[in-house]
């Protein structure tokens, strides 16, 4: 049988433990699929609007002229970000480069929720009619 020191030991103890912990926090994570439409932080979180909607914006034509010129007005120029915005929630996304491809889109995202920043981890995002 091989020594180890004492110290190497102990790290090598420690290192399995991390390890250990690790890998069970990771199997805790449950991938998701959130239906919405990919939009814009600023419109989203009402900073421009009062309907979490891109109406407002369009009818005075500074945005653009359709849905998708104003998501990426907002984000090209105004600061804002890409978001999941379903129903009754907006979620951020952590791979803006994959959301950028569908703006003002109805989408499915496959991914692992972050609750304490309502960040979803994202996989993939395909349109909502895609099987």
């Amino acid at each position: 049988m091989l020594k180890f020191p004492s110290q190497l030991r102990a790290t090598l103890i420690l290192v399995a433990m991390v390890s250990a912990c690790v890998a069970f926090l990771a199997a805790g994570e449950k991938q998701e699929v959130f239906k919405g439409e990919i939009s814009d932080s600023q419109c989203a979180f009402n900073v421009h609007s009062t309907t979490h909607s891109h109406a407002e914006m369009l009818k005075t034509h500074t945005m653009g002229n359709t849905p998708a010129d104003c998501v990426r007005m907002c984000v090209d120029n105004l600061g804002g970000v890409y978001v999941l915005r379903t129903k009754d929630k907006v979620y951020k996304l952590d791979k803006q480069n994959l959301a950028e491809k569908y703006p003002a889109q109805a989408v499915k995202v496959t991914g692992t929720l972050n609750s304490k920043d309502n960040t979803i981890a994202v996989q993939v995002i395909v349109p909502a009619n895609a099987e």
